[in-house]
């Protein structure tokens, strides 16, 4: 457990340390670096180097997909209930830090295995935050930036290689390596400066979010692990990157659209501290999914009889 999370841990603090000190990291600068070229080459490198098949791909990305769904039906249901604002917070509750903090963490638990099931899941997370959650803050729908990702491109060049055998050539597939490696460095960097700049409020009501989110990761994971009967690996990849807290992503569209930023600012700090507590719980339970052997969907032929 020390070997898991310590270097999430130290990287993360060195990047706080760096956001309370005079010596500031450019972070509009290292964030544009991450999102426009890191990422888009570490999900070329990852699913092209390791051979993946489209039918993992299509799995995780389907696991992505239906954690997100049921994500945004409960926690819309919830916000109504609860009375909160949804522009404002229905993004915090479905899209979970699977980047930033659930990348590093599962590759660190699952090594080259959990490298590669991660990025397939992460690219769905990350096209859905730059399109819908971005379309959510800025109150209409934004197509025109999703085209402008690099990051869509770089999925329709994994599938291509993927479906047509295209070999790589070996230039490619170093360049690609490189960017990619300093992703999640990188991140969990920008990760800490950001936690130790972020101007909070409200942070009361904003752990009641920090909490919601985390019981609606919990719950849309194992829904979706035993729909889909995954796993292995699979199953405990899922559970950790859905369990991820509250994306920083969400308090820079909302401070871009000035929507109650410093409140989204609120629940990513409280939701990160949150995870943080529970990280030895939840990398223990990911690991027991993904050593068990009991097969989950027999759970729905139990239920259906």
């Amino acid at each position: 457990m020390i070997n898991i999370l310590g270097p999430i841990s130290v990287i993360t603090a060195i990047g706080y340390l760096f956001g309370r000190s005079s010596v500031r990291l450019e972070t509009q600068t290292l964030s544009a670096l991450v999102i426009l070229v890191a990422t888009p080459a570490l999900i070329f490198s990852a699913l092209t180097s390791l051979n993946v098949s489209l039918d993992v791909i299509g799995s995780m990305a389907t696991a992505a997909f239906l954690c997100l769904l049921i994500s945004a039906a409960i926690g819309f249901l919830t916000l109504k209930v609860l009375g909160k604002s949804i522009r404002s917070f229905l993004p915090t509750l479905m899209f979970p830090n699977s980047g930033n903090m659930g990348l590093p963490l599962v590759i660190l638990t699952f090594g080259d295995e959990g490298a590669l099931l991660g990025v397939a899941y992460f690219f769905i997370i990350a096209l859905a935050q730059h399109s819908l959650g971005l379309s959510i803050y800025a109150g209409s729908i934004r197509v025109q930036t999703l085209l402008r990702q690099p990051l869509i491109y770089s999925i329709i060049a994994v599938l291509l290689v993927t479906a047509f055998a295209i070999p790589v050539p070996q230039v490619i597939v170093t360049t690609t390596e490189m960017l990619g490696g300093m992703m999640i460095p990188a991140m969990l960097l920008l990760l800490g400066t950001s936690l130790a700049t972020l101007k909070t409020s409200d942070l009361g009501p904003a752990l009641v979010i920090a909490v919601i989110r985390l019981l609606l990761g919990v719950v849309s994971a194992l829904i979706v692990i035993i729909l889909l009967d995954l796993r292995g690996a699979s199953a405990g990849v899922v559970f950790l990157l859905a369990t991820m807290p509250i994306a920083i992503i969400n308090y820079v569209l909302a401070e871009r659209f000035q929507y109650n930023p410093e409140q989204v600012a609120g629940t990513v700090v409280a939701s990160t501290v949150l995870t943080f507590i529970c990280l030895p719980a939840l990398v223990w339970l990911a690991l027991a999914l993904s050593k068990s052997q009991f097969p989950f969907s027999a759970l729905l032929v139990r239920n259906g009889a």
